[in-house]
């Protein structure tokens, strides 16, 4: 019997769409592992298919028993809460970092492939973004959470072994996270806004940007499932990588690309920036006093090591991304 590929987190978003990118692949031996407590997460799963579904607690209790011994090929661990504002620091570091340290552990014994992810917050306010502790300085419990996981297999990659490789996903946006309120993209709320009210908020601007003019590397989750399968199929590979586009644009640059795929849908023109801010579409919105200090106004993922690790595909640009990302929107709610 061929061996298990398990998914956490594979309800959520990018779990999710891991799971119909093994499907892609032919892959269907796969346990699927999440908590279900928040329940319409299962439609993300409705048009995979997969071999069995774990509670995380049921699923933990599994591996600390060694019912799972010999049966796992490889573990591609997306579970954690996402929520940067969470302020339960007890919460957070038994969800993300304990959780991450026995799944780790169980692949080393069973020589298993570990994936999983970390995040780009663990740079904070800084303004390089390269794999380098001296860059790393989180601003949230979240962000905490990831950087000191990725310190232990900092630690654990010295000592060789299976793989381990750690992707620190940035603004990550694409199908199958309605479920996230408002932790969601803003390419999501975006095309909801415009929809009902025709048009969209964005931020007023803050630390030296103009309005709406803060800078972030926005990946499509299509890019994020396809350097998690490159890796998948290359075994040798051991490291953390950054997992963006290697170019940041700008909150506007999305809402307008949301705006006129939506525009597009309807036989409607394109319209420029300057449309839009003065036909009122784009709106300005004071900057929240929570975010004040907790929040990157600029990230840009250097891709060299990706690069370097032989991830030759191109990524796509906010314009060709969230095209399809609004197309996707528009056929599943029906327009």
């Amino acid at each position: 019997m061929s061996r298990y590929y398990v998914v956490t987190g594979a309800a959520g978003f990018i779990g999710s769409n891991i799971v119909a990118g093994l499907n892609a692949k032919g892959i269907d031996n796969i346990i699927a592992v999440d908590n279900l407590s928040k329940g319409d997460k299962f439609k993300n799963l409705v048009g995979c298919e997969i071999a069995d579904y774990l509670d995380k607690k049921v699923f933990l209790e599994m591996i600390e028993g060694g019912e799972l011994d010999g049966s796992v090929e490889a573990i591609l661990h997306q579970g954690a809460c996402s929520d940067t504002m969470e302020q339960d620091g007890q919460y957070m570091m038994e969800n993300n970092y304990r959780y991450s340290l026995e799944l780790l552990r169980f692949c080393l014994e069973q020589e298993a492939q570990f994936l999983y992810a970390s995040s780009a917050s663990v740079y904070g306010g800084g303004s390089v973004f390269k794999e380098d502790r001296q860059y790393e300085a989180p601003l949230n419990v979240y962000a905490y959470s990831k950087y000191l996981f990725d310190q232990v297999v900092r630690r654990a990659l010295t000592e060789g072994g299976s793989q381990i490789a750690g992707f620190r996903y940035f603004n990550v946006y694409g199908p199958n996270e309605q479920h996230k309120g408002r932790m969601a993209s803003v390419s999501y709320h975006f095309f909801n806004q415009y929809r009902e009210h025709g048009k969209v908020k964005l931020f007023e601007g803050q630390d030296g940007y103009g309005n709406g003019g803060q800078l972030r590397d926005f990946v499509f989750v299509e890019d994020v499932v396809n350097v998690n399968l490159y890796f998948l199929d290359s075994p040798a590979l051991s490291g953390i990588y950054n997992l963006g586009t290697g170019r940041a644009q700008s909150f506007n640059d999305v809402a307008v690309a949301t705006v006129n795929a939506c525009r597009a849908a309807k036989g409607e023109a394109a319209l420029s920036l300057a449309e839009m801010q003065a036909q009122g579409v784009i709106e300005y919105i004071p900057f929240p006093a929570a975010l004040k200090g907790k929040y990157q106004s600029f990230t840009q993922a250097d891709i060299s090591l990706l690069r370097d690790a032989g991830y030759a595909d191109a990524f796509h640009d906010v314009a060709q991304g969230v095209g399809k990302y609004v197309a996707t929107l528009q056929q599943r709610a029906g327009v």
